[in-house]
């Protein structure tokens, strides 16, 4: 089945309510919907035998702080093994309930790009079983990824930034000198 196809699918027969967009880009066929059914849209995408999503290749986030609105996304990347296609599905996020349901229990490598999407983003995923900063440090504050960032940073330095760097200076002592 051809993307668009799958697309019209989703729109004209399974979730018209939801579907807020459907585009085409060389080849690359996107589908845009509201975060309330993403889990049962994707559920149903994994199951249907004639789709067949089984494989999540991957999940991240967008911001699109003042050229649109709601201002965030989590997009879902699937392919189907068995059938070779592929699809994209964004779900938009508002800033203001910055929160989407996990579907993790469809896809456990959701777990880690979920994770990710919380640390860089802030985007909070329901029902995640394990949900907490995966590359920046716990006490971190702030979200890397987001337009409003400050490009150098956060206003006053980590406060483990002066530990790491005590620590690398006392450890040159044990450098290999070959």
């Amino acid at each position: 089945m051809e993307p668009t196809e799958i697309a019209g699918l989703l729109k004209k027969e399974r979730f018209p309510l939801e579907v807020k967009g459907i585009t085409e880009f060389r080849g690359q066929v996107s589908v845009t919907v509201g975060k309330g059914k993403i889990v049962e849209i994707l559920q149903f995408l994994h199951d249907t035998p004639e789709l067949s999503f089984d494989y999540l290749e991957d999940l991240c986030g967008m911001d699109y702080l003042g050229r649109k609105e709601p201002r965030f996304e989590v997009v879902y990347h699937l392919y189907s093994m068995d059938h070779r296609h592929r699809i994209r599905i964004k779900a938009e996020v508002p800033e203001e309930d910055c929160v989407i349901d996990s579907v993790v229990d469809i896809w456990e490598g959701a777990n880690w790009h979920e994770r990710e999407c919380l640390d860089m983003f802030g985007i909070v995923f329901n029902g995640h079983p394990d949900l907490r900063r995966i590359l920046m440090p716990e006490d971190w504050e702030g979200y890397p990824l987001r337009k409003d960032y400050p490009v150098e940073g956060p206003e006053k330095k980590w406060r483990g930034f002066v530990e790491v760097l005590d620590k690398a200076e006392r450890f040159k002592q044990f450098e290999w000198k070959g």
